[in-house]
């Protein structure tokens, strides 16, 4: 393989920071050595052969040590460069990292072509690898938002590294079509080396350390049903005027995202009924993928700095100018400037939620004998047919979800039902889903990498909750950074690299459903009206409809059920 090729042995890596004299070199750094630098820990390996290995596996080092061990022969089959790639921002910002390589490169160009098996040749390809590696998996979150950085290292490549390497070349293209490569992973791999070396391994860098969160790993699993059918197929209604107007702000995410879309001519819930189960499914599978594909694994760290809570927090807007709250330190360098997409992604699944929850509080037919309990404050109940229809399609569109692993949408309907309480009015079979819903958030909550489980669902498409993700994040973040003798805990930024790098993982291995563009744009403009909606004041609006019960009773029934679906994963 190419880029191990130019690794360096452990008792080298002194040569990496002692090899030039540039203000990066005075980061608090001594003389490289494992009791001050970079701290390991024995572990026994057993070989086929049977005899005893002891391996060494870092554990904590001081930053300049960290970026130093970038250059150790096994750094990318045992995927450090993608866990550093993913993790330096909490203790070093993109332009330290990048003056490292670039003095790096400086001081080994003008030797690097002398002895190709000297230690300055090996320094030198080995950074050129690592600085294609950054380019390739985290242009969007530090080069495209830094026209500085980039354009430092743009006039580093054309004025010092051309004139003397032209191999080197083509980091100037994948700068150029650093946006456009995220779109399209498999046509990434351009490597450094003479093309007629390269005909053993042209994959990308970061797609050779990917290995890391899937090998080794044993995990929870969870009994997934297969689909049966493409759920309801609910009567056409005509559609009746309703004014809710009182209860919607204008809508701040969904408007500006999809533009036109949201301006699409008006139709009430009753569209729903027009489609099956598997055409809704399908196509809001489709619209959370969109959102999906443009986000970063870095995206989902340091979300608590972002304000990013549990589920019962509000989740601040994304466009809002104001600043975040006291307590909320970041866990990132003071003058590194974060990306806040995460907040689009949140902010979506919570316009998602709102949908599911007005749709129904909103629809109206005529009055039958059944009950519907909306439970907030108060407890309400309803007896409209439509409400039912539609709280049975939702159900079903979310069972689907993830029974296709779309996970994301799932958590968003329950998140929009978890209001709703339709014990005493739905089939009994109808009912069991909102247990089931249930029971998959437990298991998405009880392992952050328990969507890995097993080659076989590996292999399938997957939309993780975004939300989720960031609170397992959140919580391998709690805790220390630093040991007692300044040394950043590598142990702990592994663990953290490893859950985030699901995104790109679930992010090569696409939904291929065929795009309702109608559908499509009637979903979009149902959910941009909604925006921010109170679906409290939405059920208010429609109050003479309603007439309130004893919320003694019922709120037992609830709590009964609930205990019952606690008792699944008892």
């Amino acid at each position: 393989m190419y880029a191990e090729r130019w690794g360096l042995e452990p008792c080298a890596l002194p040569v990496i920071v002692n090899i030039a004299a540039a203000p990066c070199d005075t980061l608090d750094f001594s003389p490289l050595d494992e009791s001050s630098s970079l701290i390991f820990y024995n572990v026994n390996k057993h070989p086929c052969s049977g005899r005893q290995k002891k391996a060494r596996i870092l554990q904590a080092g001081t930053p300049l040590g960290l970026m130093a061990y970038l250059y150790s022969s096994d750094a990318f089959l045992e995927g450090y460069v993608q866990q550093f790639l993913y993790t330096f921002r909490y203790f070093c910002t993109p332009h330290d990292f990048l003056h490292f390589l670039l003095d790096r490169i400086s001081s080994t160009l003008s030797r690097a072509h002398q002895d190709p098996t000297s230690t300055f040749t090996k320094i030198y390809r080995r950074s050129l690898c690592v600085l294609q590696a950054w380019v390739e998996d985290c242009y969007t979150v530090d080069f495209i938002r830094n026209a500085g950085l980039l354009g430092q290292l743009e006039d580093f490549i054309s004025s010092k590294i051309l004139p003397l390497d032209g191999t080197a070349k083509h980091l100037l293209g994948l700068l150029e079509v650093g946006t456009e490569r995220r779109a399209d992973s498999t046509s990434r791999g351009a490597d450094l080396e003479d093309p007629k070396e390269a005909e053993e391994d042209t994959r990308p860098f970061n797609a050779l350390c990917k290995r890391f969160s899937e090998d080794g790993i044993s995990r929870k699993s969870f009994s997934w049903r297969l689909p049966r059918a493409n759920g309801l197929v609910l009567p056409h209604h005509k559609e009746r005027q309703y004014t809710i107007a009182s209860a919607l702000p204008k809508p701040c995410f969904f408007e500006d995202f999809y533009g036109p879309y949201a301006k699409a001519s008006e139709k009430g819930p009753y569209f729903l009924t027009e489609y099956s189960t598997n055409q809704l499914f399908t196509q809001l599978t489709l619209l959370q993928q969109e959102l999906f594909q443009k986000c970063h694994p870095v995206h989902f760290l340091n979300s608590r700095a972002l304000g990013v809570m549990d589920k019962n927090a509000a989740i601040p807007k994304a466009s809002s100018s104001e600043s975040l709250s006291a307590k909320a330190c970041s866990l990132f360098l003071s003058n590194y400037v974060q990306d806040k997409y995460l907040l689009q992604l949140l902010r979506n699944a919570d316009d998602v939620s709102t949908w599911v929850a007005a749709e129904i509080v909103t629809s109206h037919t005529s009055k039958n004998s059944t009950e519907l309990y909306i439970f907030k404050d108060t407890i309400i109940v309803f007896s409209f047919q439509l409400q039912v229809n539609l709280l049975s399609k939702f159900l079903l569109i979310a069972k689907s979800c993830y029974e296709q692993r779309n996970f994301a949408t799932a958590m968003q309907i329950l998140g929009g039902l978890e209001h709703l309480a339709a014990w005493k009015i739905l089939p009994a079979k109808i009912a069991e889903i909102m247990e089931e819903l249930k029971a998959v958030e437990v298991f998405l909550k009880s392992d952050s990498l328990c969507l890995m489980e097993g080659r076989r669902f590996r292999a399938q498409p997957t939309l993780p909750s975004a939300h989720l993700l960031a609170m397992h994040i959140q919580q391998l973040e709690t805790g220390g950074f630093t040991m007692t003798n300044g040394a950043h805990r590598w142990s702990k930024l592994r663990n953290i690299a490893k859950v985030a790098s699901q995104v790109h993982a679930f992010q090569e291995n696409p939904y291929t459903f065929s795009p309702d563009p109608k559908l499509q744009a009637h979903l979009k403009q149902r959910i941009a009206r909604f925006s921010g909606a109170d679906v409290s004041i939405l059920a208010a609006d429609n109050r003479a409809n309603f007439h309130q019960i004893p919320g003694e009773k019922h709120s037992r029934k609830i709590q009964d059920k609930l205990r019952r679906m606690k008792a699944t994963f008892q």
